[in-house]
């Protein structure tokens, strides 16, 4: 029995079955060999674009999923409802023209159409890039990282214009550097003209470019409008959105490029339609206003349900018209938790009754106002006098700053600081850490401010001088020799950063670094300047590159050095008794420049004088 059954044991594979199955695992094992590299490569491929884009300097806050942009609002649903299909069935038309226009006074709301629009378009996973430009933001307040925003974006948002985009720096390293003309065409149409081939590539890209007018180069202005009608991209469709005040610079470049664009002017819109949106924006906000204060007060403090009333409601919407901003700006106002919303209400209520100004007055004049009500003409002085000097440089300055910052900067009390803008907030972003900057929420403001001619009217060309003084003041205090502490001369600048550079050049030095030219060339000259102008560049001017190129801007203080000797000449400042400063000024950078070696040498990448 048990020899049958070891008979019956047989091997199940022939010869050759074994052969194949053996073959197959090898092919198999090749396959996944193959795929594994493949994987490889591609991962590499991936760190290599990352490295390349990285290159790529960036404007903080441009885009409009920024953190900067996080809370400024987009459209409420059922509002814009025509505007939003037009724009979208424009972008859709395989047969429209490239660049739409939307033109509109300030506070008609082109922002948070912009946003609407782009939040849309992400969703719909064809917008490229976007770019909202801020006065005030000096990284948005110009063309210097414009394309580079731009482009970086387009490359994480598109993967086949990712590796053109590399190329054209690995082509160029100094791309970035050069006319914004040439970095358009190497870094954005170039890209997305050979990217057209692949498969990934969607048959349409938009852009958004949000308030040109904030753009603060009349000349850039111009030349970017030109450049974009010059764009023509066939596969895939660039479609540019672009959102502005009718200023005569953007007004003179579109007139230059007639044919190439769609233009809608917003505040011509139907007055009626205007009147709905602004009345369903504030019926939704004040039920907000009325639901959250009733949550968190008794029964006897409760707000009516139908708080404030219809007519209420109608006679803020004809006062707000055709301005959005004037009801976001009361709606943020009177939710001012620390007030009852009644009374606040009625403080605008009053002050439309009784205003014969503007409507930026109507608007921002009861929230400035209620800050000297009720109060002594000493103490009102104080007050308009602190806030000419906090908010005037708030709304003056080149870049924001936080609390921390710009109370060493003023060299006044941080408690001063946040006394001021305690009533403010309707009108600033104020953080609760006063280690995050302060940012005006509409530009608006800052014109009320500058323009009207009302008790905290802000002297703007005093505002700048006052600044660079106080620029100065930081400098002279602060800058020396190695003030990062380097073991020695040459080391990288990656190795100073974060805490390290925090503590040797803390945010108010920094800035007081970058702007001081920016302020003191704002002004009209004085002989009194021109000492204190003097005698820093002679002690500090090494010192002062030294900690630019340590913060990285190495590059961006040639424009510095370039807009101060021009404003020196104007000035006639070589005619001073006291010596020949300009080719003081020009020997130093050429000695700065030339003997970059003894500086981080990653901060002087394409630098020429």
């Amino acid at each position: 029995m048990s020899r049958l059954g070891i008979r019956a044991l047989r091997w199940p594979f022939e010869g050759k079955d074994i052969e194949g199955t053996i073959q197959h695992l090898a092919r198999c094992r090749g396959n996944i060999l193959f795929a594994l590299n493949l994987d490889q490569i591609s991962i590499l491929q991936n760190v290599d674009h990352r490295t390349a884009l990285n290159q790529l300097p960036i404007a903080d806050g441009a885009s409009f999923d920024s953190h900067g942009e996080e809370h400024n609002p987009t459209c409420l649903q059922n509002t814009r409802v025509e505007l939003l299909k037009n724009i979208n069935n424009w972008i859709d038309d395989p047969n429209s023209k490239p660049i739409y226009w939307l033109n509109g006074m300030a506070g008609t709301g082109k922002s948070t159409i912009s946003r609407t629009i782009a939040q849309m378009r992400h969703d719909r996973r064809d917008l490229g890039a976007s770019f909202f430009f801020k006065r005030g933001e000096i990284d948005r307040g110009n063309l210097a990282k414009f394309v580079p925003t731009l482009a970086r974006q387009l490359a994480w948002s598109m993967s086949g214009v990712a590796l053109f985009v590399k190329k054209a720096i690995d082509a160029d390293p100094d791309i970035v550097g050069k006319a914004v003309r040439e970095q358009f065409e190497k870094l954005i149409r170039e890209p997305l003209s050979k990217a057209a081939a692949m498969p990934s590539t969607p048959f349409s890209v938009v852009m958004i470019i949000d308030a040109l007018d904030e753009c603060e180069r009349e000349a850039d202005v111009r030349s970017l409008v030109n450049i974009l009608s010059q764009t023509q991209i066939h596969r895939p469709r660039l479609k540019v959105l672009l959102t502005s005040r009718p200023e005569l610079p953007v007004r003179l470049g579109f007139g230059e490029i007639q044919g190439t664009y769609k233009y809608f002017v917003l505040h011509e819109i139907p007055v009626q339609t205007v009147e709905h949106d602004i009345s369903a924006f504030l019926a939704h906000e004040f039920r907000k206003i009325r639901d959250s204060f009733n949550m968190t007060v008794g029964d006897e403090r409760k707000l009516p349900s139908d708080w404030p009333g219809q007519q209420t409601l109608q006679d803020l919407t004809q006062m707000a018209v055709p301005l959005f901003i004037f009801a976001m700006t009361i709606c943020r106002f009177i939710s001012d938790r620390r007030w009852n919303p009644q009374t606040r209400l009625q403080k605008v209520l009053d002050q439309g009754n009784k205003s014969q100004g503007s409507q930026l007055d109507q608007t921002y004049g009861p929230i400035l106002r209620s800050q000297i009500t009720e109060v002594s003409q000493a103490d009102r002085e104080e007050i308009i006098k602190d806030f000419r000097e906090i908010v005037g440089s708030i709304v003056t300055l080149a870049s924001p700053l936080s609390v921390t910052a710009l109370s060493r900067l003023l060299d006044v009390s941080p408690d001063v600081v946040d006394e001021r803008l305690e009533v403010l907030h309707s009108v600033l972003s104020i953080p609760l850490k006063r280690t995050l900057p302060v940012r005006l929420l509409h530009l608006s403001f800052r014109d009320y401010l500058v323009t009207e001619k009302s008790d905290f009217w802000v002297d703007e060309r005093l505002t700048h001088r006052n600044l660079a003084k106080h620029c100065l003041r930081l400098m002279r205090g602060a800058l020396r020799e190695n003030i990062c502490g380097l073991s020695f001369p040459g080391m990288r600048r990656s190795v100073v950063a974060g805490a390290r550079l925090e503590e040797g050049i803390p945010p108010q030095l920094q800035y007081a670094c970058m702007y001081w030219v920016h302020h003191q060339t704002k002004v009209d000259f004085k002989p009194n300047d021109s000492h204190e102008v003097y005698d820093f560049l002679k002690i500090h001017f090494l010192h002062w590159v030294e900690a630019l190129s340590m913060m990285g801007r190495a590059g961006e203080s040639l424009d510095s050095i370039r807009s101060l000797i021009d404003w020196l000449e104007a000035s006639h400042f070589h005619s001073l008794k006291f010596g020949p400063p300009l080719s003081f000024v020009r020997t130093e950078a050429i000695r700065a420049y030339s003997g970059f070696w003894l500086m981080p040498f990653d901060s002087f990448r394409g630098i020429s004088l």
